[in-house]
């Protein structure tokens, strides 16, 4: 399982992602907002406190997560299209 060693907020709601085995893209979180705890999101103080967690994904402090399985196959699908 690949985990992710980094993360970075960049503008307009997206995020630099690093992998431990040197994959990186951008995100763009916008598509994950649908209401709920994702909507905090949309605050940029606490979009911005973004982190990688104990688990090697991702997490904000109001708890919206991304597991790295998940971020992978999705960034790796992006990046193939």
């Amino acid at each position: 399982m690949n985990r992710v060693i980094s993360v970075t907020p960049k503008s307009n709601m997206t995020i630099y992602v690093q992998f431990s085995d040197g994959f990186s893209a951008e995100l763009d979180v916008k598509q994950f907002i649908r209401g709920g705890i994702s909507e905090k999101l949309r605050d940029p103080a606490i979009f911005e406190n973004v982190r990688v967690d104990d688990f090697g994904g991702i997490s904000w402090i109001n708890g919206f997560d991304f597991c790295p399985n998940f971020l992978r196959e999705h960034l790796q699908s992006q990046a193939s299209t």
